[in-house]
């Protein structure tokens, strides 16, 4: 006779879903006690089924899941925030799907988390309430990545170890880091960067999220910080992510459409 199967209760967000079999779709969470599970929600693309609105990209619930000789299976849904300021953005939901997918790289199954989980959370609501997404984006990488333990070093240069002067600089993603330009011109792997980027980068490094709201860089500058970000990121994924290119798309054909 088969085993009941042990049921538990957790708090998560789904950071994406793929489809399996015929009506059946695999769910990737991050929850707030277990870290990054894995789990499937059987029936779930039926068109009667109770619980696909609730477990929809983006979308923070509480989930009833059992244990299974593999994944876990979702038993019970019940949403508790839809967000749904992103649903009516292409832009902004675009940045809710890079947001799930830098913190699914980044992280393992089973590794308990609680502050990322609160971090995603905040992201995704100020992204719904309409917050400028470069400020919110840009701020959340960078509290992730302190989290995660790759906080880059933008106060001092990661070679000679000398305050960075005021002046425009290099980083260096294998270096994790600042470069003065003594150090940096002509290292390979280092790119250069203008005093203003590396001053909105620390301005985001050590401000809490309100105190961050109070700076108002440029456009230019605001796509220079998300290059050397992205470079950062690359280089320590050792790959490339999908939804930074889709963002990079939405913004080519608002620039590119006709204005009335």
């Amino acid at each position: 006779m088969a085993r009941p199967l042990r049921s538990f209760r957790v708090e998560a967000i789904i950071l994406k879903h793929s489809e399996q079999g015929e009506a059946d779709r695999l769910l990737t969470l991050y929850t707030r006690d277990r870290g990054k599970l894995k789990a499937v929600a059987k029936g779930v693309r039926k068109l009667k089924s109770r619980k696909a609105g609730h477990v929809e990209p983006y979308t923070r619930a509480v989930l009833l899941l059992a244990t299974g000789s593999g994944w876990y299976v979702l038993q019970q849904a019940e949403a508790q925030d839809t967000y749904p300021g992103l649903r009516t953005d292409l832009t902004r939901l675009g940045q809710a799907a890079y947001a799930a997918e830098l913190l699914d790289k980044f992280t393992y199954e089973e590794e308990e988390h609680a502050g990322l989980f609160r971090l995603l959370s905040a992201t995704l609501g100020r992204l719904a309430a309409g917050d400028p997404p470069d400020l919110t984006i840009r701020y959340y990488e960078m509290r992730l990545l302190e989290q995660l333990g790759f906080r880059p070093e933008l106060q001092k240069c990661v070679v000679s170890g000398a305050d960075i002067q005021p002046e425009d600089q290099y980083f260096s993603a294998s270096l994790g880091g600042a470069l003065s330009p003594a150090e940096g011109r002509g290292r390979a792997g280092a790119v250069p960067i203008r005093l203003e980027s590396l001053k909105i980068m620390r301005h985001l490094q050590r401000s809490s999220y309100k105190e961050a709201q109070r700076a108002n860089p440029s456009e230019e500058v605001w796509r220079e910080v998300e290059v050397i970000m992205q470079h950062y990121i690359t280089y320590l994924l050792e790959r490339g992510l999908n939804s930074p290119a889709f963002l990079r798309r939405l913004r080519q054909d608002a620039a590119a459409a006709p204005r009335r």
